[in-house]
């Protein structure tokens, strides 16, 4: 069996949100009074009583412009939650965040999206990559919550 990492929001990126988001916004922190956001600076959720800030990103906009790539209409932004500072990213290679329905969407080199799937539990992620990787044309996943749509993190080949 193959072992997929889960991206965080690189250091780098995250300096750039804290000061400006992708949205052009300025970051607003605030005190998790109750805990369970999913911070996708060290891929886990917050604890009560953690600074966190909701910042806008883009993270295929990101991607394409480190790999030369025009996503067009595809490029979007949303919002996501990362420690208002500094902080030590992941403390574990388990994939974060299979405790719900999931999609895994794939992207082309080009940054057009190929397709995605549905996963269901924690044991749908493995196959989920597996068949997309199948594809030489996917060059990444993006693995998203499905209440939101929201972005969780990345997946690249292994």
């Amino acid at each position: 069996m193959t072992t997929y990492i889960a991206r965080p929001i690189a250091p780098v990126v995250l300096k750039e949100l804290r000061s400006a988001d992708d949205g052009g916004r300025r970051m607003v922190p605030g005190t998790d009074t109750e805990g369970g956001a999913p911070l996708r600076c060290c891929l886990r959720r917050s604890d009560p009583g953690e600074r966190i800030a909701l910042v806008s990103y883009a993270p295929l906009r990101r991607w394409a412009a480190e790999n030369g790539a025009d996503p067009g209409a595809y490029d979007e932004q949303g919002p996501v939650f990362v420690h208002a500072d500094e902080c030590a990213g992941p403390d574990t290679d388990a994939l974060p965040f299979t405790n719900a329905h999931r999609t895994v969407r794939r992207y082309s080199a080009d940054g057009r999206i190929l397709g995605g799937r549905l996963v269901e539990d924690a044991t749908g992620f493995e196959p989920s990559f597996a068949e997309a990787f199948a594809d030489p044309g996917v060059a990444l996943v993006h693995v998203r919550a499905v209440e939101y749509g929201c972005f969780l993190y990345e997946v690249r080949r292994p």
